[in-house]
């Protein structure tokens, strides 16, 4: 099952980028780009929720519908 999981991405000043959420505590990814980091997150919530299954936790999340809108990120 696909859950909707609300990610917050800034650039540090370092000039790497940090994403962490709210819906999954825990959750702290950080990549050379923006899209690193998002996919590094992707992976870090699974396993988070991977293993909060198995304590039977649930992070009630929101389910995906047949239509959502999504952020595209492209870079020129």
């Amino acid at each position: 099952m696909e859950q909707i999981i609300n990610i917050h991405v800034e650039k540090l000043p370092e000039g790497v980028f940090l994403a962490t959420s709210d819906d999954v505590p825990g959750l702290v990814a950080q990549g050379r780009t923006a899209t690193e980091a998002i996919e590094i997150a992707r992976d870090v919530a699974r396993k988070l929720m991977e293993a909060r299954a198995e304590r039977k936790g649930d992070l009630n999340l929101t389910e995906i519908k047949d239509s959502f809108d999504y952020p595209l990120i492209v870079s020129a």
